[in-house]
């Protein structure tokens, strides 16, 4: 079985023409879609769902910066233990409190809107660094240590988009 960026024609690499994998994506969707096979056998249907499943899985994967992340640690033989493995700096602690501190106190969308800013500047960051430590470096370690960090400013975005939802249904005191 070719793994998710063979599949796509793509070389396995963290920083990826997202347009190609889309056309790729699209091009493989229009040959094994279950639709086409509707008048077809049993066993073609099946394998035609099969293949579904696993090109929309594999097209998930590759179109998440952190799942792409965490798929070529795992071809590199790198065992992430992200579930089990939470440790980190205690600097970047600090920062993530202190986040929360602000995201806390901010009760309107202008605020809100700010510390989105930040938090997506420091993903870019974090994501230009896991692409030079996996594609220029082939540093695994390091970059399994960014990708930890980036699943964390990705729970912190889960938690501002829910702030963002509060703010949008409080109505105005009269």
């Amino acid at each position: 079985m070719k793994n998710h960026f063979e599949l796509f024609g793509l070389a396995p690499a963290y920083a990826l023409d997202a347009e190609r994998l889309d056309r790729a994506y699209r091009d493989i969707q229009a040959n094994i879609h279950p639709d086409r096979f509707a008048h077809a056998g049993d066993a073609e249907r099946r394998a035609s769902m099969q293949w579904t499943t696993q090109v929309n899985e594999a097209y998930r994967t590759l179109k998440s910066p952190l799942r792409r992340a965490g798929y070529l640690l795992e071809m590199n033989g790198v065992d992430t233990g992200f579930e089990t493995n939470t440790a980190m700096p205690p600097e970047f602690l600090v920062e993530q409190m202190e986040l929360r501190e602000k995201l806390e106190g901010s009760r309107d969308a202008v605020a809100l809107g700010l510390i989105e800013k930040d938090l997506l500047n420091r993903k870019r960051t974090i994501e230009a660094q896991i692409a030079e430590c996996i594609d220029g470096r082939h540093d695994y370690k390091s970059a399994s240590d960014l990708v930890r960090k980036f699943m964390f400013l990705e729970k912190l975005g889960g938690y501002i988009a829910a702030a963002h939802d509060l703010v949008e249904t409080r109505t105005p005191e009269a």
